[in-house]
Formats: structure tokens, C-alpha cells, sequence
């Protein structure tokens, strides 16, 4: 086996619990540079914390998860690259953590130490990788770029959405559900999530879209949760846009020369008669329904495996949230909020996690079948994926195992023929395909 092989499969989890309360730390900063083929991450805190370390892969990422810290810094992606790093991005997940992303040109092994204060700073948490950086230069643009996924939690702001009896507001119980799913986005094989809102803050309807757009989104997904005058109105729906609104989108964006810009695929409008532009833009609407119902009963399907579900197939409507020309874009209605009984699961983190982990399922089975070129699931469907491993390391559980890399824990026994859930340390678990 190639050296290089043998670093795709190596992985590991790195534990570091210290006996410094977080309390009043914060993440102020990350700060990165490479010399002699050396890489070094830095992280400013406010004082010495508690943090863990542990590698996803396909793409290689290295995660750096800091409990019940603030951020200091504007969350999303901080503009840093530089040797074995290609990007640093910095996000508030769960509430109170705060979550250091690095990716990665290839796999590489953590070294990591607190240096102490310095020139005025805080604590500094030191990262120095090794293991990768000499492939730097041969592996950059020949990996597959990860699919990514808009996550949309609605309303916000001073738009509490619907409420339910005992006052359960929509946007709360969305937006938790939204960073639950974007987490297990995150640590997917292959996938990116992109959290449209992540915070108490209105953005208008057609700004959501675009977002999701500008950053050139492989889905969309708007996370709701349904209001009836009927109480005992219950259940999961899915809706894509309707011809209706297709058309009236494809009118407004022909009529407006600044925003008849490029479709995905450098098909440009500006430049075409009148009568060519309404047919490419109605060509490309209709293959984003197409694709968008496709998604969705893929989503729908794994909802019904949770609770009952509304309404059996995809449904249409004319939501401005969905009206995007090129990305295929779905509103999933988690339950009715209106309904006492799903008000509290909808409460419930257990179920909240129910909830985003059928949802991942869903995309990933989407993908799947639909697998956008260039990607980590153009590369399975083409069989040329090597089959991921772990390697189980003290502390680890067949429940955790299945958790991290977003599996079925029946499909990881099957994978590994076990007849229960004991593994020791040491033992290598092939992990099945999403």
C-alpha cells in the first residue's frame, strides 16, 4: 500500500481534558502560517479551556471543538490558507460551543499545546500538523469538492413564525433544529453545510435564496413548522415551488437586467434575445423543480421513518424562499406546532436530533442518486471511492462511531458482521456508505 493510502486510512480522535474551568473564555482568534514545510494553527482564547480534537474525512478536515466558550470573531469562513491548510472556518454550534474547522489538503496529524500568554494576548492553543504537507503542491484541485448544502431555519427576528399552545415560538425550535442539522452536515463525508441563519435575526425571503446562491449552493433547505387552526392537524411535509411560481420568478429575474445574471453552468442571459432568455430561463427552472422534487420525496421518505407524515408525496407552492432559477430548493415542515403533542416534541432535543439526522438522510440519498459531477458522490457512484475505516480508540462506542461519520447503527453492525455492539480498542470498522 502507498504511503498515501496509508494516510487516507489512518485516523484517530485526540482527547484533552484539562482541570482550567471555561468559564469566561472566548475564542478571539485564529491565526495560521507554514515555514520548511511545518504548518502551524494558533488559537487566541481569553483563558485556558477545555477543547477536543478529532479528523473527518473525504474531504480531510480536522475539527477543534471548544465547550461553552463566546466567539470573539464574526462566524463562517476567516480567509486563512496556507501549507497543509486550505481553509479555516469558525462557528457557534449547540448554543454555547464554539467549533474551529481546518480544511485540509490531505490528511494530516495534530500536535497540539498551549503556549500561554503572549505580547499581550491571552492563552493560545498551538496546532502544529504533520503528515500531509509534503503532498501540498501535488494534491491541490485533484480533490473532489464537497457538495453544499443551504440550510435555512425560517422566520426570526420579529417574526416568531407560528406558536404553539403553550407558546413555543417557530423560529426557536427551527433554528435549533437547523444547527443540529447543519452540524451533521458538517460531519458527513463529502458535504458542506452552509447556515443561512444561525442567530434571532430576520433576513428577508428573497435574501435567503440568494445567499444560498452566491455561495453556490447544491441544495436548499427551509426548515419550518406548521400552523392550523385545527389542533389536531399533525404530521411532516415537504414542498418544492409550484409552476406558478417558477413563472413569475422567471418574469420578475428577465425584467430585471442586474439579477438576469448567470445560471449554474456560465450560462449567461443578458447577451440573448428576449424570446431565447424566457425559454433557457424556463428550461433551468424546470430541471430545478424536477431536481427540487426529487430531493424532497428522498427527505420525506426518511421523515416517515421518524413520525407520521402529512402528506405522502412532495408538495407544491408558490414560497418565495424556494424561487431560486438553479439550486434545487425544498421546505420541509417538520411537524405542526399547532398541535399540542408535537409542540413537545418539537421541544424535545432527542426529537430535534430525530428530526435532522432523517432530514441528513434524506440529502445524502438524494446525492446519491443525483450525484453533481466532480463531487465525493460522483466519486462513490463511480466505485472509485475507497471504503472509509475507523480505528477504535478508548472511549469510543459502536452508537458514537455511528453518530460521527451520520450512519444507521444496523447498517454498521451489517458492514462489520457484529452481533452486538462491543468493540475494542484497536479493532478497524469498515463504515458503510451514507
Amino acid at each position: 500500500m502507498q504511503s498515501s493510502s496509508l494516510r487516507r486510512f489512518f485516523v484517530f480522535t485526540l482527547w484533552l481534558v484539562l482541570p482550567t474551568a471555561s468559564i469566561g473564555s472566548a475564542v478571539e482568534g485564529v491565526r495560521l502560517w507554514s515555514e520548511a514545510g511545518n504548518t502551524r494553527v494558533v488559537v487566541d482564547l481569553a483563558a485556558r479551556t477545555d477543547y477536543r480534537v478529532f479528523p473527518l474525512r473525504d474531504p480531510d478536515r480536522l475539527v477543534i471543538d471548544f465547550p461553552d466558550v463566546d466567539l470573539a470573531v464574526a462566524p463562517g469562513d476567516l480567509g486563512l490558507a496556507a501549507g497543509a491548510v486550505r481553509a479555516v472556518r469558525v462557528a457557534r454550534r449547540d448554543g454555547n460551543d464554539v467549533r474551529v474547522v481546518l480544511d485540509l489538503v490531505a490528511a494530516a496529524r495534530p500536535r497540539t499545546t498551549f503556549a500561554g500568554p503572549v505580547d499581550g494576548r491571552g492563552e493560545r492553543l498551538v496546532i502544529d500538523l504533520s503528515g500531509g504537507v509534503e503532498t501540498v503542491a501535488a494534491t491541490q484541485g485533484a480533490r473532489n469538492r464537497e457538495v453544499i448544502v443551504a440550510i435555512d431555519p425560517g422566520h426570526g427576528g420579529r417574526d416568531p413564525g407560528a406558536v404553539g399552545p403553550s407558546k413555543t415560538l417557530e423560529k426557536t425550535v427551527v433554528l435549533a433544529i437547523g444547527r443540529e442539522l447543519a452540524k451533521r452536515v458538517d460531519a458527513a463525508p463529502g458535504m458542506r453545510a452552509l447556515l443561512i441563519r444561525n442567530d434571532d435575526t430576520l433576513i428577508d425571503h428573497s435574501e435567503r435564496m440568494e445567499r444560498a446562491r452566491a455561495k453556490g449552493a447544491d441544495l436548499f433547505v427551509s426548515i419550518h413548522a406548521d400552523g392550523f387552526h385545527d389542533m389536531r392537524a399533525r404530521g411532516s411535509s415537504v414542498y418544492a415551488l409550484s409552476l406558478t411560481g417558477a413563472t413569475s420568478e422567471a418574469a420578475r429575474r428577465l425584467a430585471d437586467a442586474h439579477n438576469s445574471g448567470p445560471l449554474v453552468g456560465g450560462v449567461t442571459l443578458a447577451d440573448k434575445e428576449e424570446d431565447l432568455q424566457w425559454l433557457l430561463m424556463t428550461l433551468s427552472q424546470n430541471a430545478t423543480i424536477s431536481a427540487s422534487v426529487k430531493a424532497g420525496q428522498a427527505v420525506l421518505r426518511e421523515l416517515a421513518t421518524v413520525g407520521r407524515v402529512h402528506n405522502s408525496r412532495v408538495q407544491q407552492a408558490n414560497f418565495v424562499v424556494l424561487r431560486s432559477p438553479d439550486v434545487p430548493s425544498i421546505l420541509v415542515e417538520t411537524a405542526f406546532i399547532s398541535n399540542p403533542g408535537e409542540e413537545r416534541k418539537l421541544r424535545d432535543r432527542g426529537h430535534q436530533q430525530k428530526l435532522a439526522a432523517a432530514v441528513l438522510r434524506g440529502i445524502q440519498r438524494y446525492f446519491t442518486d443525483n450525484p453533481p459531477p466532480g463531487t465525493y458522490f460522483a466519486e462513490v457512484s463511480s466505485g472509485a471511492q475507497q471504503p472509509v475505516k475507523h480505528v477504535v480508540v478508548r472511549g469510543d462506542t459502536l452508537s458514537d462511531v455511528a453518530a460521527r461519520y451520520n450512519v444507521r447503527l444496523t447498517a454498521l453492525r451489517q458492514a462489520n458482521a457484529l452481533r452486538g455492539d462491543t468493540v475494542r480498542i484497536g479493532q478497524v470498522l469498515t463504515i458503510p456508505s451514507p
